[in-house]
């Protein structure tokens, strides 16, 4: 093991819950009580990744521009106003 590695020890119910130790929970970010995903690498490692709920993500945007300097909730309405603009055409 590198320096740089770290190594628990946790045990495993016979429901196959298993307690994440604290320390690696606040490392990854993970909340609690929360959700956590299992994914296997190319490698053959088994890596656990924080789910974030999606109202975790509102307002993350909000200070974001584009190369012209709108933001995404501008550009959505100039879209829909083109979208309206053909959708009147058509008629």
């Amino acid at each position: 093991m590198s320096e740089t590695e770290s190594e628990k020890v946790v045990s495993v119910s016979s429901r196959g819950q298993a307690t994440i130790p604290k320390e690696f929970r606040e490392e990854l970010g993970i909340d609690t009580p929360g959700r956590v995903k299992f994914v296997r690498t190319e490698e053959g490692d088994i890596v656990v990744r924080p789910i974030h709920s999606v109202t975790d993500l509102r307002g993350i945007l909000k200070d974001k521009t584009d190369d012209q300097g709108r933001s995404a909730t501008e550009r959505l309405q100039k879209e829909r106003e083109a979208d309206n603009a053909s959708e009147a055409a058509l008629r």
